[in-house]
Order: structure tokens, then C-alpha cells, then sequence
């Protein structure tokens, strides 16, 4: 019988398909078929009954395809099905149960997978195999009752007559991510004392971990045997000064090594104040750290270790011997209803080319525990974008500014609006053609405009309340009159630093000294003194 069509072909009782778009397996292919080879095509699942209308399949082949599903009873009704190859697919898990369907099955090919378990009753109803391959899959760790309970291993066991009475079984099991602690230990076993009948496609085996173990050989490993993890403390009770460093610390063993973590009440303390140390295979030291003990760092803390076995716990209890109440500065404004009280200073520590790094200090109830809001944006833009900053981060780089902009930056507890004396506004300098130019503008206009508090009120031009293209102006006309007076000035205007700066100096600044500018600088004074009142409302300036 020949017949071909456009997505398979039949042939002498066989149906061929190779590199189609065959998305599912055909429904009407004749029930004499004996060998049916879909390869290198779109399957992607095997559902129910999927060859139940051919009785007589006794060839299976489905090698790289898509196959990721298959279902319990996909094998129904293939009781001759004797070879069953599935190849370079994406099987994560197999139904082993679909099997029982299968009594006649010799062959089962399942190399290039992705399996990453094998239960122990996988192979419980392949009672007539002879060949397994599931090399190149994802397996870790195998439990030796798979194959010593597999009936093809104990036929072997059992015979008492010659070997060559009983059908050789070749397994392949190379080329798996296997991880050599004590939950292999059985599966090692096993592959150390086989011999034929029974036979291993390749016997060195490799261990790809862990780290300590990553590329022996089996035959090279001894594994000790599981058990659950314990732990324990030297200091169960822990008394400290208030705002000194506490040190705690457990011992866990367990084997396979036990994962350790600490508890304070129900909250799980961070990895960063907590450090492990690998003593040996079933042994890990582990040590928390609180770097300053406040009020609330008092209580039980709880040092937990959990294996596969089970978990384990020992409680280290805590007290702050003084109970300090942190100084407040007297002239903080009220807090308002639901806020914590807290002490916030802002302030720009370095000023780059393109942005700013701003600090901040805070005094708060609990420092370790304390997130906060960075809220930043143009000054005249009603959005402003909001950054949450971890606890124990008291920086932030603000890059990428736009020259001749105004901006307001202010700094608050996590979720909280900001308020008045947690904030600073600043103006970065004007573009000019030459790059290198530019950035020495950007430079020196941020840090004079910044220090503004600091000179003289006559100099607030450039304050909250004034509009910035008068604050630019007079300074640039200023700064443009020195530089065409004294060439050699301006150099060393150019190259002046944040810390050069003098306090209340107008010559550091732009270096005004001429009799005019000191007339127009008395008048400035008096229209200055007059709008104080509405200076002090406005945001602190750096």
C-alpha cells in the first residue's frame, strides 16, 4: 500500500513524516499500520487515546518535535507497541502510569528532554524493557529503590542459572546536572555494584555538584548518609548598651546541608546583616549583626535551619540595657497627625558635570527599619518623580540634567508627602556651543547658585521665590563683566571647587568689586530686606 499526501506519507503498512507543519497527530490513519515516524514537525502534545484506532502500531517513533504534555492514558490501546522513541522533545514529566498500556514495550527513548524527577515507582510497570536511555536530561537526584525495585533488575538478581539466559538491559544515564550530596547516595550505590545483564551506556558518571564535588566520578565519591538538621547558640541570652553593635550567632548541622535563616517575631531579617559560613559539608556557621542597638532591636530572635528532612530552631533572647530617647532639634516643625517623628537634613555632598549626589542625614526611631521617598523634579512641574531608597542608603545620584532648568528635590519617610526643611532647590547653568565650556559652566553656576544661603542677603536674586531667567541674567551679566577685566580672574573662577567657595564672599562668586556694583548691590540690600518675609516660607535652599 502506498499513499502520499501533503502532510505524511503511508507506505508498506508505515506512515512517514518528516519536517512538516503537522501540528497533531492525524485522525485517520488505517489501523494496520505498524510503524508510525513523525519527526522533526510541530506535535506539541499526546492526548487521550491519541493511537487507540491502531492496535497493530508496534513502531513509535516522535523525535524532535514540541512535545511538552503527555496524557495518562495516551498509550491506550497499544498492547503490541514494542519501541517508543521520543527524542529531543520538551517533556518536563512522564505519566509512568501510561506504561501499564504498554506490556510488550523493549524500547523507550528519552534522551534530550527535560525531565528533572524520576519516581521511585517510574518504572514499575516496564517489566519487559530492555533498553532506557534518558541521558542529556536535567536530573539532580535519583533515588536507588528506582532501579532496585525495577522487576528487569530483580529477574537479574533472582536467575540462578547462566547469564546468558537472561536479556541484557542498557541504561543510559550520563550527561545529567547530578548533584552529589546524601540523597544519592542509594543511586551510587546502585551504579557501583551493577554488572551485567545489567549495562551502562557510558559508566563515567560525573558529579556537577555541589562546588566541592563538581566533576568527580562516581566511582571516586563516598557519600554519608541524611539526616535532619539541629542547632544551636552559645549565648542564648544577649544583653547590650543601647546603640552598640550586637553580634548573634547558631550552628546548624544537617545533612544534606541545612538552608539557615533568622526570624525576629514573624519578619525575616535581611541577608545583608546576616553572614554564613561553610564549616563543612553538614556543618554552617551563621552570624547576624545589628550595627546599632535601639529600642526595638530588643526581643527573641530566632536562628532556624530546614533540610529536606525537616526544620529545626533555637531562640537567642535580647535586651537593650538603656532605653535612650534620640534629641530632636528644637526647631523642627510639628509633625503632622499619623507621621513619625523624625529629623531629616539634605544637602547636595558632590556636584558632576550632568547631575548632582545628593546625602542626606536622618534621626529616626528605628534606622534599620526606616525606607524612605526621594522625590525630584522640576520646580514649576506639579509631577515629580518618586524613588524609594532602601534603609542604611543615605545617597543618591540625580544625572542627566537639563541646563537652565530649575529643579526641587526633597527627601521624606516612605509613602509620605514631603515637607518644609526636607528639600532644595537649585538651578544648573545655560548651554554654550563648545562642550567643554559648557560643562565648566554647568559646573560653577550649580555651586554658586547653591550657596546662595551663604553670601549676603543681597545676593538672594537667585533665590525660591525669583523667577530664574532675572536670577540668570544678573548673574551671567556680572560674571561676563569680570571675565572681559581680567583674563586671569576668570581662570581661576573657572577652576574654583565646592570647598574654595568663601562663605559670604561676593568676590569668590563673580567677583564684583567695582564702585557701581557695590552702589547697585546697596540698593538690592533694601528691596531684598522687604521681601525676607516671603523668603522664609519658601523651600531651604542648598
Amino acid at each position: 500500500m502506498y499513499i502520499k499526501s501533503q502532510a505524511y506519507i503511508l507506505f508498506l503498512r508505515s506512515l512517514i513524516c518528516m519536517n512538516s507543519a503537522l501540528g497533531r497527530i492525524p485522525g485517520n490513519i488505517p489501523s494496520d499500520v505498524k510503524k508510525i515516524r513523525i519527526e522533526n514537525s510541530h506535535l506539541a502534545e499526546l492526548p487521550q487515546g491519541a493511537f487507540s484506532s491502531n492496535p497493530a502500531l508496534e513502531y513509535l517513533w516522535l523525535n524532535f518535535n514540541n512535545i511538552t504534555v503527555m496524557h495518562t492514558r495516551c498509550m491506550q490501546g497499544l498492547g503490541r507497541l514494542s519501541e517508543l522513541r521520543l527524542q529531543g522533545n520538551k517533556l518536563r514529566s512522564i505519566p509512568w502510569t501510561t506504561f501499564q498500556d504498554c506490556p510488550a514495550l523493549t524500547i523507550l527513548d528519552l534522551k534530550r528532554n527535560q525531565l528533572d524527577a524520576l519516581p521511585e515507582s517510574a518504572l514499575r510497570y516496564l517489566t519487559n524493557l530492555t533498553y532506557l536511555d534518558l541521558s542529556f536530561n536535567r536530573l539532580t537526584v535519583v533515588s536507588g529503590n528506582v532501579f532496585l525495585n525495577w522487576t528487569v533488575y530483580q529477574r537479574t538478581q533472582q536467575n540462578d542459572g547462566p547469564r546468558d539466559a537472561v536479556a541484557n538491559a542498557l541504561l543510559a544515564l550520563h550527561d545529567n546536572p547530578w548533584f552529589c550530596d546524601c540523597r544519592l547516595k542509594g543511586f551510587v550505590h546502585f551504579l557501583k555494584s551493577i554488572s551485567p545483564p545489567i549495562i551502562l551506556m557510558n559508566s563515567y558518571l560525573t558529579c556537577s555538584g555541589p562546588d566541592s564535588r563538581a566533576g568527580v566520578f562516581f566511582y571516586k565519591v563516598e557519600l554519608k548518609s541524611c539526616f535532619k538538621p539541629s542547632v544551636t547558640s552559645e549565648n542564648m541570652n544577649v544583653s547590650v548598651p543601647f546603640g552598640e553593635k550586637v553580634h548573634l550567632s547558631c550552628r546548624a548541622q544537617g545533612n544534606p546541608t541545612p538552608t539557615v535563616w533568622w526570624t525576629n517575631g514573624v519578619k525575616i531579617i535581611r541577608k545583608i546583616n546576616v553572614k554564613h559560613t561553610s564549616v563543612d559539608e553538614e556543618t554552617v556557621n551563621s552570624e547576624l549583626v545589628v550595627p546599632s542597638a535601639q529600642g526595638t532591636d530588643g526581643g527573641v530572635y530566632i536562628c532556624s535551619a530546614a533540610n529536606y528532612l525537616g526544620n529545626v530552631s533555637v531562640q537567642i533572647l535580647v535586651k537593650t540595657l538603656t532605653s535612650v530617647t534620640l534629641p530632636m532639634p528644637s526647631y523642627l516643625p510639628p509633625s503632622s497627625p499619623g507621621e513619625e517623628s523624625v529629623y531629616i537634613d539634605v544637602s547636595i555632598a558632590k556636584q558632576m558635570v550632568y547631575g548632582i549626589v545628593l546625602k542626606w542625614h536622618a534621626v529616626t526611631l528605628d534606622p534599620a527599619e526606616t525606607w524612605y521617598t526621594l522625590h525630584f523634579g522640576k520646580f514649576d512641574d506639579p509631577y515629580t518623580e518618586k524613588i524609594s531608597i532602601a534603609p542604611g542608603v543615605n545617597t543618591y545620584s540625580i544625572n542627566e540634567l537639563f541646563p537652565a532648568t530649575k529643579y526641587k528635590v526633597c527627601v521624606s519617610l516612605r509613602n509620605q508627602s514631603p515637607t518644609r526643611g526636607r528639600c532644595i532647590v537649585f538651578v544648573t547653568g545655560t548651554d554654550i556651543s563648545e562642550m567643554e565650556q559648557r560643562e565648566r559652566l554647568i559646573h560653577i553656576i550649580v555651586i554658586a547658585c547653591a550657596m546662595l544661603l551663604a553670601v549676603p542677603a543681597g545676593m538672594y536674586a537667585c533665590t525660591t521665590d525669583t523667577r530664574f531667567s532675572c536670577c540668570f541674567d544678573k548673574c551671567a551679566k556680572a560674571c561676563r563683566r569680570q571675565r572681559r577685566g581680567d583674563k586671569a580672574l576668570r581662570k581661576a573662577a573657572q577652576n574654583v571647587t565646592f570647598d574654595s567657595l568663601q562663605m559670604g564672599s561676593d568676590a569668590e562668586l563673580c567677583n564684583r568689586a567695582s564702585k557701581e556694583d557695590k552702589r547697585r548691590r546697596k540698593k538690592s540690600d533694601d528691596k531684598t530686606h522687604k521681601a525676607k518675609a516671603e523668603l522664609k516660607t519658601s523651600d531651604e535652599l542648598y
